[in-house]
């Protein structure tokens, strides 16, 4: 894939994960039964403040299963949990380990979350 389709590629995936209507994003559950158990992109976002944290996984589903640090975070800055919720972006062509991590990369240089402690310098 070339640089320039990759930039396409993730600029994409941030709209569709940052632009979908707040209502449309899921939850916060226990299980998160109804985020697909895929490799992808998602992001956990805030109903005022936008995105707080943007990963890549093997399995949305089980990234969030076992608890995430973004939840904590938005639990000691005291957000309500009905304002918190998760986008998520199935990839459905899983090329490469490598692909998602490139993609979380130009999606992160471009949006900054506060939760991402560590930002990917450009490759």
């Amino acid at each position: 894939m070339s640089d320039s389709e990759l930039q396409a590629q993730a600029r994409s995936i941030l709209d569709e994960i940052a632009l979908i209507p707040f209502e449309q994003c899921q939850p916060l559950t226990r299980g998160f039964e109804s985020i697909p158990a895929r490799p992808g992109i998602y992001a956990v976002r805030h109903r005022t403040d936008g995105l707080l944290y943007i990963g890549k996984t093997k399995s949305l589903r089980g990234r969030f299963s076992g608890g995430h640090k973004a939840f904590l975070w938005a639990w000691l800055d005291k957000y309500d949990d009905d304002d918190v919720r998760i986008a998520v972006k199935v990839i459905s062509h899983w090329e490469s380990p490598t692909l998602l991590l490139e993609l979380e990369a130009i999606i992160l240089r471009a949006t900054e979350p506060p939760y991402n402690v560590q930002i990917p310098t450009e490759m």
